[in-house]
């Protein structure tokens, strides 16, 4: 399988509605713990409503309008995204809805209302610039499991380097909204948990704290953000290394070793998918100027 091919396949699998069902998933199983053990019938509610308005009605817009328009699936022209988008907003809006109605599950209403608002500021951008969805879409729910899982949560984010490569690779974004999308859907996420909780009088105990929460978000960006920087800016090799160096000073000595594992590994996979993706993907001109 060749490098397109990679990319295609990654890319269809990491569509917003698609990787949130795996995501969701491993929420729902977390939530579904109480102190008397695995609470299946909770489990099947919040999982259904997470599935249907997180990922069921979203692909089905998605796909009604992508055939109507007669584009491809991920509505590549940014001004056919408005609808979609004004849809997900609904559908997120009415999950949180029936969540916090029927007191279902502090969590889950909270991160359905972030979904809602971080689709909105998704489409305002919209209407200047394209910012990646793919990576907003990760972003989101991986922020959420960082508040469950910490570590565990933050690991799955050597995923947001290999969307950068496969949507800059099959030219449906700049380098720039690849990353961008990752860093605003991390960061509002977690921001909006905290102020949604407090705000509703909705608390959630044993959360990974906001503090270390922006620490594993950091963690996860920083170099492909040193990258992405590097690589409009023409530098070299050298450069790169020692930011690098530098940062991997900073997260040793003054952040948990676990945010420090998170980093290194999420680091090594960023350099390693640039020498993989070759000459055809800028990074990899970063680390061999």
């Amino acid at each position: 399988m060749n490098k397109l091919k990679i990319a295609k396949v990654l890319s269809t699998f990491t569509n917003p509605p698609l990787i949130c069902i795996p995501l969701f998933l491993i929420i729902c199983i977390t939530l579904s713990f109480t102190d008397h053990g695995f609470d299946f019938q909770k489990f099947i509610t919040l999982e259904i409503i997470s599935l249907v308005f997180t990922s069921i009605l979203p692909m089905a817009i998605i796909l009604f309008w992508a055939k109507k328009l007669g584009t491809d699936n991920d509505i590549s022209n940014r001004s056919d995204r408005y609808m979609p988008l004004i849809v997900g907003i609904v559908s997120y809006f009415i999950g949180f809805l029936i969540c916090y109605i029927f007191n279902l599950n502090n969590f889950l209403t909270c991160l359905l209302l972030c979904y809602s608002v971080n689709t909105g500021v998704v489409l305002l951008i919209t209407a200047k610039w394209k910012i990646s969805v793919h990576t907003t879409g990760l972003s989101g729910p991986n922020a959420a499991l960082i508040l469950l899982l910490g570590p565990i949560g933050g690991l799955i984010g050597i995923l947001y380097p290999l969307i950068i490569w496969s949507r800059v690779l099959l030219e449906k974004h700049t380098l720039a909204q690849a990353i961008s999308g990752g860093v605003q859907g991390y960061f509002l996420t977690v921001l909006e948990m905290y102020l949604f909780m407090k705000l509703l009088n909705l608390p959630v105990a044993n959360l990974v704290s906001l503090g270390d929460s922006i620490l594993y978000i950091l963690a996860i960006i920083v170099t492909p953000i040193i990258l992405g920087v590097l690589s409009y800016t023409r530098q070299s090799q050298t450069l790169f290394w020692a930011c690098e160096v530098i940062a991997v000073l900073a997260f040793y000595l003054t952040t948990p070793f676990n945010v420090f594992v998170v980093f290194l590994i999420v680091s090594l996979t960023s350099v390693l998918i640039s020498y993989f993706a070759g000459d055809d993907f800028v990074w990899f001109r970063v680390l061999n100027n």
